[in-house]
């Protein structure tokens, strides 16, 4: 790449690589401690990687920086991070699937969010995104980070821990997603923490500061690697027309039962992993063995019932609503039964409390279970 200054970034990457007493080698010290070398352009001669793989035990831990300070004039300046797309605001369905971060670092104005998030703000506000990256990255701690743009409403928590997989699994100083249209997309990316801090300071030093520079100044200075976005996950809401696709995804068949649930508990603040299967059998079983108003009210107890094990954590809820779902279920399967047999004998025999036998009329045993 043509250099605009004749060349001055290389003499302050050299000046970086030689004595600490050097003025380059100081001032960039100031900025970015614990630096790692500077080294050459990737696929150059000599140009190795900074950072070898480390054995992460299959969980890579990291931190996320979501840019979500934007002027959104494309949307006529609405507050884009907001806009509700499902019933949650775009800002929310983000740091949705951050939920494995250790850190979760905002840029942009503070606001209720659905998560605990640390906030930061590039100065001035509105600068850009080199400066709003370079704004939350200082409240980074993880080695990898992973940075996303504000306005991805189907991004995933499972797209974000590719991401940092992908990063610990090689060498590179940073992975970046490509959309369908064979675009890199530098705000759906993880990044080595350090390499990033070093070429953020380079580019500040070079330039005089990060106001309104392009990302694609700090990919090309990196050593990355590209690997293909996740369905859908890339896919950012810049435009009125984009919100009303994304509205419209959503609410289509295959996707409804799950974005509505996710919803769901977001807004009730439950961080639960469920089998919704095993409760949409139940609520069948119930409203057809049993009557219709009972399925609503049958998934409410199991809930309740599950409800008893929170303060064992999240692993031991989830066995309790299974467990309590399988109780249930058995027990409609039975009333069902009962009804089907239509004496109160055969499969229903002695199921009661306390009623080992039927009077043999079947009264006793079907309180309205035909009602289904």
């Amino acid at each position: 790449m043509r250099r605009r200054d004749g060349g001055r970034l290389p003499a302050l990457r050299r000046g970086l690589r030689g004595a600490p007493g050097g003025a380059a080698a100081d001032a960039l010290t100031a900025r970015v401690p614990g630096r790692g070398r500077a080294r050459p352009r990737p696929g150059c001669p000599g140009g190795g990687r900074d950072s070898a793989p480390g054995d992460t035990g299959g969980v890579t831990p990291y931190d996320v920086v979501v840019l979500a300070g934007g002027a959104a004039r494309r949307l006529g300046g609405a507050d884009k991070p907001g806009v509700s797309v499902g019933g949650r605001a775009l800002l929310d369905r983000v740091l949705g699937a951050c939920r494995e971060a250790g850190r979760t670092v905002v840029v942009g104005g503070r606001r209720a969010t659905v998560r605990p998030v640390v906030w930061a703000r590039e100065e001035p506000p509105g600068s850009g995104p080199l400066a709003a990256l370079a704004a939350g990255v200082r409240h980074v701690e993880a080695d990898t980070v992973v940075v996303l743009s504000g306005d991805l409403p189907f991004l995933r928590d499972g797209g974000v821990r590719k991401l940092a997989d992908a990063l610990a699994g090689g060498s590179a100083e940073g992975v970046l997603s490509v959309d369908p249209d064979g675009r890199d997309q530098p705000l759906v990316a993880a990044y080595r923490t350090e390499p990033l801090r070093r070429e953020l300071a380079l580019l500040a030093t070079e330039h005089g500061n990060l106001t309104g520079l392009p990302l694609r100044l700090l990919v090309q200075e990196l050593d990355v690697l590209r690997i293909p976005a996740e369905p859908l996950a890339s896919f950012d809401c810049d435009t009125w027309e984009d919100i009303a696709t994304a509205r419209a995804t959503i609410r289509e068949h295959g996707n409804v039962l799950d974005e509505w649930i996710t919803a769901v508990k977001d807004e009730l603040g439950i961080e639960l992993d469920v089998d919704t299967g095993v409760l949409l059998d139940l609520a069948r079983d119930a409203a057809h063995g049993v009557a219709r108003p009972a399925a609503p009210l049958t998934t409410f107890l199991v809930g309740y019932a599950a409800a008893q094990a929170a303060g064992n954590g999240p692993e031991a809820v989830s066995q309790a609503v299974a467990e309590a779902a399988r109780k249930a279920a058995a027990l409609a399967d039975r009333w069902a039964n009962e009804a089907a047999d239509g004496t109160g004998t055969g499969k229903g025999t002695g199921t009661g409390p306390g009623k080992g036998t039927d009077n043999g009329t079947g009264s006793g045993t079907d309180n309205g279970a035909g009602a289904g």
